[in-house]
């Protein structure tokens, strides 16, 4: 199970991506989530005729980068894997997409996440903060793992978080850093290919679009490459609309310089994709950029850690 203290922003999705990329080629894997913002109801299986709309965005964005993984989502979680279970039987693994407030739940393995900018140990609760439940619940992790962390850490930084953080004695503490990949086009029409490097040789211009909870590391990245980065910014899990793409479309045409692009995160890129509403005049300068994570101390130890776990736990093992 990989959850968080937080309401969002932590990098769930792209850890669980890092746990099927350990795994899905020994077991046979699948992923569980409520698929949060989806406009369906219910228990339901991914297939080739899923979209964000019907599964929300995390799931569609796995079900699409992994797609020997079984994929489902169920707002009640026991539900959920007694029916991924029973429709499925030759799963070995389930990686349960935050589910550490579920407590009817109870993971073999807990993988808490924190981001490095905003330390549960720092947080408070809702209203006054973003805790979803006491800083003390991490005491039910088996591993923690601090996301976000910049580039350029150093090991004095490393100690400092983790006597501030004090795991347990049967608690992992790991850290990782959120790894940007070249642009990929929204669209499969996208006039040619575009990347970073190439935006900043040729001084494009580049407008950013999204709606997640942290789009400022994204727009940092970009910034590395382009000083001037137009900005448009809607609430997470923004569903986009007629009215959205005016405004697109208007803060585009504003960017008088005409070798210009608009740069997406990965996440909204599921909720654009399948939208019959995205102009068409758009579609060739939209691109995305993907994301991965690493973990930058004891990477050997900690993919040692969940294989060895999995192949002492597994079902049919």
């Amino acid at each position: 199970m990989v959850g968080n203290l937080t309401a969002g922003g932590s990098g769930k999705t792209p850890h669980v991506e890092l746990l099927l990329s350990i795994l899905e080629d020994k077991y046979n894997t699948a992923m569980l989530s409520r698929g949060y913002k989806r406009k369906t109801k219910g228990f339901i299986m991914a297939d080739e005729t899923s979209s964000s709309q019907k599964i929300g965005d995390e799931p569609f964005q796995i079900m699409q980068k992994f797609p020997q993984a079984t994929v489902a989502v169920c707002e009640k979680r026991v539900e959920g894997i007694s029916r991924l279970i029973k429709t499925k039987p030759e799963i070995q693994v389930l990686i349960l997409d935050d589910g550490f407030q579920h407590r009817a739940l109870k993971p073999g393995l807990s993988i808490l996440l924190t981001d490095y900018n905003q330390l549960y140990t720092r947080d408070r609760l809702l209203p006054a903060g973003r805790l979803r439940e006491s800083s003390y619940s991490s005491l039910r992790a088996d591993i923690i793992i601090v996301t976000k962390c910049p580039d350029d850490i150093k090991p004095i930084d490393l100690r400092v978080v983790e006597t501030e953080l004090n795991p347990m004695p049967y608690q992992s503490l790991f850290f990782s850093r959120t790894c940007y990949e070249p642009l990929k086009p929204v669209f499969e029409v996208a006039s040619k290919t575009e990347t970073l490097e190439n935006i900043k040789s040729t001084n494009k211009k580049v407008l950013f679009v999204a709606g997640i909870v942290s789009p400022q590391h994204a727009v940092a990245k970009i910034q590395d490459y382009c000083r001037e980065v137009e900005t448009l910014i809607f609430p997470d899990h923004h569903q986009f609309g007629k009215q959205d793409f005016k405004k697109i479309e208007n803060k585009f045409e504003e960017i008088s310089q005409n070798d210009k692009v608009i740069i997406t995160t990965e996440k909204d890129a599921t909720r654009l994709v399948n939208n019959s509403d995205f102009p068409e005049s758009l579609k060739p300068f939209i691109y995305y950029l993907p994301i991965k994570v690493s973990i930058i101390n004891k990477e050997d130890i900690f993919i040692q850690k969940i294989k060895n776990y999995v192949a002492e736990n597994t079902r049919n093992s």
